[in-house]
């Protein structure tokens, strides 16, 4: 660690370009994956900007519970709906269980007007924010 500090001290502009690669590599992985939505902001999201929810998890996990207008395309038939999501014109919304496998959806699918839920449905059920239930359980 002291010779961490000395080098600092000695380079400051190498460790200066440095902290900027870093913020730079972390804001383009992030913008890659999607822009976050948080769950409070979703309903009102959905309501403006007309937008599309599409829910990764399986049917099953579906059937037990999901956002209310959601479209249930599993993460495993994704590469068969690709060109289909690309010519929404509508944001999307990526929706899965925990929030960082939607990330990947995000990066497959491509474009410019893509978001994932912050915390899946387990961040939205954490808010006590409602679920549908499919009456084929």
């Amino acid at each position: 660690m002291e010779r961490f500090l000395e080098f600092m001290q000695h380079h400051p502009i190498l460790f200066g370009i440095f902290g900027a690669l870093a913020v730079l590599f972390f804001m383009l992985e992030n913008q890659r994956s999607g822009r976050k939505i948080s769950p409070q902001a979703l309903g009102g999201f959905v309501n403006r900007e007309k937008a599309v929810i599409i829910d990764l998890r399986d049917a099953k996990e579906f059937r037990e519970g999901h956002i209310s207008g959601s479209r249930n395309i599993p993460l495993s038939s994704l590469k068969n709906h690709l060109e289909e999501l690309r010519e929404i014109k509508e944001p999307i919304v990526m929706v899965c269980k925990m929030g960082q496998t939607s990330g990947g959806a995000v990066q497959q699918v491509g474009g410019t007007n893509l978001y994932r839920l912050d915390g899946g449905i387990l961040g939205w059920q954490g808010q006590n924010l409602p679920l549908v239930k499919s009456k084929r359980a």
